[in-house]
């Protein structure tokens, strides 16, 4: 009984790791001007935390200059694209 009981747990657990979920593929439809804003905050606070870093003494001036430099350059291409894909909605 015991091991019959574990063989259904088994195959359940089984079953509900490797299924593919809904919630994924609904993740997956958003529109691309979305998951840009999504994008422009995660990196905004990835300048905070990178800020904040600094101040605190965990990172030095050479690496906090590298680091910063490439997410505001990272933000500047998401930001262009944000800008990009308001025209063409606004246009069309």
């Amino acid at each position: 009984m015991t091991i019959g009981v574990c063989v259904l747990f088994a195959a359940a657990l089984l079953a509900y790791v490797f299924a593919p979920g809904v919630a994924f593929e609904r993740a997956t439809d958003k529109p691309r001007l979305v998951y840009l804003e999504e994008r422009k905050q995660v990196i905004y606070e990835n300048l905070r935390d990178l800020n904040f870093d600094f101040n605190a003494g965990k990172y030095p001036a050479e690496d906090y200059e590298s680091l910063r430099n490439s997410l505001e350059a990272e933000a500047a291409e998401v930001l262009a694209e944000i800008s990009a894909l308001q025209e063409t909605a606004q246009a069309v």
